[in-house]
């Protein structure tokens, strides 16, 4: 698996249920636009803000309008091992290709505890795991030493990793002593990643402006770096953008104007400004209007 795989939002109702319809247009949408594969459940898709059997009924809607068109990767971190491998069975009796999971929170745990908590995960079902590294979000920094470790182990197949650190990045290429799939995860770096040897991309962009970042991926690919920066470019004004107004909330708002009701985040994320919404209506014809050169 490699490629751009979008990390999935969770469109609401107005009162916070899961809008069924609108995630199915949703994976319809991206699967139109030509996306690599789909990553379920993560931070992008408020996972940690809904309850596990919220999670898996996510699990369900987003595996029964896919079906086995694309790749697709079922996040399933939580603080409790238990309720982490529940979810990984429920991804794997659905048919997800693979797992992943945030190392556990709140709680500092060691990494001897991590690195059991992952076993424990993955000894639990029969697919791989994707390692998900997002030190900003758990306070826990997945180093390439640990990595080459882990990575013995062949039923670790690819890392997430959602950070600044280019450098760790391409230590994970380097250190681990077998081909394994590396993810970029900040959109905003996308081709910062591929530069620094990432095998592709899994974003929260992508959810509405996924055709950008498959042009990128083609680009660099093509030796073509030039186009692909100039399209990177173009999609961090969009993101400097939303940063003034939420990110989360601003790419419901783009969808919404796309024509897909995403309805709002769920508390405690504030919901977005008359001024925000307003703002990503511009975006949204951006995005509606954009075609690669």
């Amino acid at each position: 698996m490699n490629g751009i795989f979008t990390a999935l939002l969770t469109p609401f109702n107005d009162d916070y249920t899961i809008n069924e319809a609108s995630l199915k247009k949703l994976v319809e949408f991206n699967l139109e636009k030509g996306i690599n594969g789909f990553y379920v459940g993560g931070s992008t898709g408020e996972g940690m803000v809904m309850s596990p059997e919220e999670r898996k009924e996510v699990f369900r809607i987003v595996k029964e309008a896919a079906g086995d068109r694309v790749p697709m990767i079922a996040h399933c971190g939580a603080i409790s091992t238990d309720s982490a491998i529940d979810m990984a069975k429920t991804a794997e009796a659905l048919g997800y290709t693979a797992v992943s999971a945030v190392a556990p929170f709140y709680y500092s745990f060691p990494y001897p505890a991590i690195r059991k908590y992952y076993d424990d995960i993955v000894s639990s079902v029969s697919i791989p795991m994707v390692v998900y590294n997002f030190p900003g979000g758990n306070g826990f920094t997945f180093t390439a030493d640990y990595a080459a470790e882990m990575f013995e182990d062949e039923r670790f197949f690819g890392i997430k990793h959602t950070s600044a650190d280019l450098f760790a990045l391409q230590q994970f290429k380097q250190k681990i002593k077998r081909p394994v799939t590396v993810f970029n995860g900040f959109d905003e770096m996308c081709l910062g990643g591929l530069s620094m040897g990432a095998d592709g991309a899994i974003g929260s962009t992508y959810n509405f402006m996924a055709d950008r970042f498959l042009k990128i991926y083609d680009e660099f690919h093509n030796g073509s770096i030039e186009k692909a920066q100039k399209i990177q470019n173009g999609a961090n004004e969009i993101i400097a953008e939303m940063i003034k107004y939420g990110v989360f909330q601003c790419e419901k708002a783009v969808l919404t104007h796309m024509g897909i009701d995403m309805g709002p985040c769920r508390r405690p994320f504030l919901p977005i400004s008359k001024e925000g919404f307003e703002a990503m209506k511009k975006v949204a014809d951006d995005c509606k209007a954009w075609k690669a050169e």
